[in-house]
């Protein structure tokens, strides 16, 4: 006991002494760059960041690359705060930090240990302050889900999705913003988001669509919950959309017809409602896809021999491992895991 005792203290007065020695460091550069050297003190961060990683000090390069990465953004040095941000997912990476297991296995993303949501969001800080237009950043949000992924196969876990969600949606970038929310589980956010993009960008007669989209790719996702409170939500909320149901719109009484379809699980109760709604599903080739897929899914109806999917959808072209419709479809295999879905939002501008 006391050796453990004695053991622990002197872990702590280590850590303490790496904390000093990284303000100290950290102090020196900022002086660097307030006197706009800003090539020296960027060259000196890298220069410390690998010695520090080859001495396996990972938190104290961690810490110091985003500290820096942070002061020149503030300065307008993009090109100098994204390259230190990409040593900051380096140290994550190569620092070997477990999320597979304790992090992203089946929690949701309310039970994450602190610590890990405390990397999302100094990652999802980090990319909101990229110029959005730049590669870098497409290179960056690509590796942060990557890792947050943990080599699960996903593509990323639901909190950073969630933190890049509110991002994007802040800068009207709704598709991109879709996607992640998407992913995110966050069924409400998803359909705030939905309604000002609807009436931000959208025509007065095609706001059931805009739920619709989301709908039917959430059940596509095998989830259900968020699917009920896109829809809920989004309903509710439109100034547009008269209070129901029944709705006026056509559309939105068949979506709210197939989530009490989906709770009940008879196909001849899905068969029939796809059926009789056709003229609504007919406004969007897509819809049918999506509907073969819910089939699947929860109404057991056996998948095609072949597959019309194409490229009609895909991913954001910053995380396109391939053709994203094809994987939301075609991952019965996997048994219900959250296949990678994206459909580009309604572009009607």
């Amino acid at each position: 006991m006391a050796a453990a005792a004695m053991a622990e203290q002197e872990s702590a007065r280590n850590g303490a002494r790496n904390r000093g020695g990284v303000q100290r460091v950290e102090g020196k550069l900022r002086a660097s760059v307030e006197k706009g050297d800003y090539y020296e003190a960027h060259q000196m961060y890298r220069t410390l960041f690998f010695r520090y990683m080859a001495q396996s000090k990972h938190a104290e390069a961690r810490e110091l690359m985003c500290s820096g990465a942070l002061l020149f953004f503030s300065h307008g040095q993009q090109n100098s705060a994204a390259d230190l941000s990409m040593l900051v997912l380096e140290s994550l990476e190569k620092a070997e930090v477990e999320v597979v297991e304790e992090l992203l296995g089946e929690m949701e993303w309310t039970r994450v240990p602190l610590v890990w949501v405390s990397f999302a969001e100094s990652l999802a800080k980090l990319f909101s302050l990229m110029d959005p237009n730049s590669p870098e950043r497409v290179a960056f949000v690509s590796r942060a889900l990557k890792w947050s992924s943990g080599g699960s196969g996903k593509l990323g876990h639901p909190r950073l999705h969630q933190l890049l969600a509110r991002t994007l949606w802040k800068e009207q970038n709704y598709c991109e913003s879709r996607y992640h929310f998407l992913h995110s589980s966050d069924g409400e956010g998803c359909a705030n988001m939905l309604v000002e993009y609807s009436t931000a960008r959208g025509f007065r007669s095609e706001v059931d669509m805009f739920v619709a989209q989301a709908v039917l790719q959430f059940l596509c996702l095998k989830n259900k919950s968020s699917a009920s409170v896109v829809f809920t939500t989004y309903t509710r909320k439109h100034p547009s959309i008269e209070s129901g149901p029944p709705f006026v719109q056509p559309l939105l009484n068949f979506l709210w017809f197939l989530l009490l379809a989906v709770d009940g699980g008879k196909l001849t109760v899905f068969t029939v409602l796809c059926e009789q709604y056709q003229p609504s599903l007919r406004r969007d080739p897509m819809y049918n896809e999506y509907l073969d897929r819910i089939g699947q899914l929860f109404f057991g109806v056996p998948p095609k021999q072949t597959s019309s999917y194409g490229g009609l959808l895909e991913l954001p072209t910053a995380l396109a491992p391939g053709n994203l419709l094809s994987s939301l479809m075609g991952s019965s295999e996997q048994e219900g895991e959250d296949s990678q879905d994206d459909s580009s939002p309604i572009e009607l501008d």
